[in-house]
């Protein structure tokens, strides 16, 4: 940890840079935090967030990989999530903000297990993009049963 510190004071060394954090980034950010939230990031979890981002944002694969790359970079960099909430919530309409919740329970049940962690932390993103408990509800049990666990 310290040779890393010392390493960014060195001649030539550049900081690294975070990517903005706009919807886009949020929106990925969110979906590696979420894959995070059981203490497993799984390649079924980064699968399904590069396929969520190609299909979200028309990217192709290798698109899709290196914009999933600079949100794992911003989630890391970012302690708050709701901070990243509520770019989305301010960002987008209710409607995308729905789309992105289903999103989200899409990769946390890619691995075919939710644990309890995972729908506290998702419950608790639907109240910040303003998502009503009975909506939620519903957009759950449709990631589920997408995802072949209902």
């Amino acid at each position: 940890m310290l040779e890393r510190l010392l390493s960014l004071f060195q001649p030539g060394k550049t900081i690294p840079t975070l990517p903005p954090v706009d919807a886009q980034h949020a929106l990925g950010a969110l979906l590696v935090r979420a894959a995070k939230v059981d203490r497993a990031y799984l390649f079924e979890e980064v699968e399904e967030i590069d396929n969520l981002l190609s299909h979200l944002y028309d990217l192709n694969p290798v698109q899709a990989a290196k914009l999933r790359a600079s949100c794992e970079k911003l989630e890391q960099a970012m302690p708050e999530t709701e901070t990243l909430a509520r770019v989305l919530h301010d960002a987008i309409p209710l409607a995308e903000r729905e789309a992105a919740v289903k999103s989200l329970w899409s990769v946390v049940l890619s691995d075919g297990m939710e644990q309890p962690e995972e729908g506290e932390f998702l419950h608790q993103i639907e109240r910040t993009l303003g998502v009503s408990p009975k909506r939620a509800m519903h957009i759950h049990a449709a990631a589920a049963m997408e995802a072949g666990q209902l």
